[in-house]
């Protein structure tokens, strides 16, 4: 009876691993290119915010407010708006450096959160279209010009730019969380064209003011905003043209701290939302938050109910006791990348394993801070900025 009911959970459980890695990829894409859902692109130049939301960026602010002045965009039709979240640095004195060249500061008081400013900053925003930007991200100068087509068709709310992570220091973690971009670029290429995407990347996503709704302070907005604009009717698509360049997080403390908040706040948008999860009620976009999300934040569950099954069957098993041994192996190999990164040398083969196993606890932790109630309205700037990031090739 316990080998058969381990055998169930086994393959069960791998069934599951199997269609959110593989399965729901394919499902959407086979969606996307039977059943597309196209934007009709054309000429479109209204006036336009880009909206920089900080908190203690002296170090960054300076580069990011260069960077922002290169776009190619009509000065006329284009306003560069800061919103300070109560930072105590001297991010607020940089920025007035910038008055003369029309560079304007919004700080909020108090510190009440990124989502809480954004919020009150949208408010004081004279564009039609609100860029929402991060303090360390580095924005190619076509930027608007191809987000911006976009909205020609007034069923696009939001559009989202892709984001490419580089790290010259070639770390662990920035090889992981490359390669797992490349996997979500995919992903959002696919939901894009068969529905709308379920979320954006926060450094680089424009939204129309007048679908912009305000947002709970702990939310994150930069997930929460697909599903505002969603239940208006309105669609969130994304632009690969559109491109950002941020540095990763080289250290696996920093990016299980970031990847822990994140999955946490998503937890609360899901719970809050969860009238979207009905597909009778949001049709398609019900099964991508399914699968990409809730799924894929259960595959800690998966992958322990599928070594605890495998302990079990391994005893009457050839066939399964290597699958114990493989496993054993998988993450024997994280772990040994984790030691050699804490002494300082690169993992290398178990780079990937590294991540794999972290982004995973990530999901584990994000969701026992949830359920105890844990929520997060303010942020800390994470990453270990050095030179400007640049592209390779």
């Amino acid at each position: 009876m316990i080998v058969k009911l381990a055998a169930a959970v086994f393959f069960l459980s791998l069934a599951a691993l199997f269609y959110v890695y593989i399965g729901y990829p394919a499902l959407v894409w086979l969606v996307s290119r039977l059943f597309p859902k196209r934007v009709e692109r054309g000429f479109f130049e209204p006036f336009v915010t880009v909206l920089i939301t900080a908190y203690n960026e002296e170090k960054d602010i300076r580069r990011k407010l260069e960077n922002t002045l290169q776009i190619d965009y009509p000065p006329e039709k284009l306003e560069i708006l800061v919103a300070s979240d109560g930072s105590t640095d001297r991010t607020d004195e940089i920025v007035r450096e910038f008055s003369e060249r029309g560079v304007k500061l919004f700080r909020q008081e108090g510190r009440v959160g990124k989502t809480f400013t954004q919020n009150q900053a949208v408010e004081q925003a004279r564009g039609e279209i609100i860029l929402f930007s991060d303090a360390t991200t580095e924005y190619q100068p076509d930027v608007l010009r191809r987000m911006l087509p976009n909205f020609a068709d007034e069923t696009v709310g939001c559009v989202a730019g892709k984001l490419i992570y580089v790290d010259e220091t070639k770390s662990a973690v920035g090889k992981g969380a490359k390669s797992y971009w490349n996997y979500e670029t995919f992903l959002k290429m696919s939901e894009s064209r068969a529905c709308s995407l379920i979320g954006a990347s926060g450094c680089l996503y424009a939204v129309r003011k007048s679908a912009y709704r305000p947002m709970y302070p702990e939310a994150c907005s930069d997930f929460l905003i697909a599903t505002v604009v969603y239940e208006q009717g309105l669609r969130t698509v994304f632009e690969p043209e559109a491109v950002c360049i941020e540095e990763t997080n080289r250290r696996a403390d920093k990016e299980m701290k970031m990847r822990v908040r994140i999955i946490s706040q998503t937890f609360t948008d899901l719970w809050r939302n969860r009238r979207m999860l009905n597909p009778f009620r949001s049709g398609f976009y019900a099964v991508e938050l399914f699968s990409h999300k809730i799924l894929r934040y259960c595959v800690p569950v998966f992958l322990i109910s599928i070594f605890v099954s495998t302990v079990v069957l391994a005893s009457s098993s050839l066939v399964f006791s290597a699958i114990l041994l493989v496993q054993i192996a998988f993450y024997a190999s994280a772990f040994i990348g984790f030691l050699l990164e804490k002494k300082g040398f690169k993992p290398g083969f178990a780079a990937m394993p590294l991540y794999f196993v972290l982004a995973n606890m990530a999901s584990l932790v994000g969701f026992y801070k949830f359920l105890k109630g844990e929520r997060y309205a303010h942020w800390e700037p994470i990453r270990e900025q050095s030179e400007p990031p640049a592209v390779a090739g």
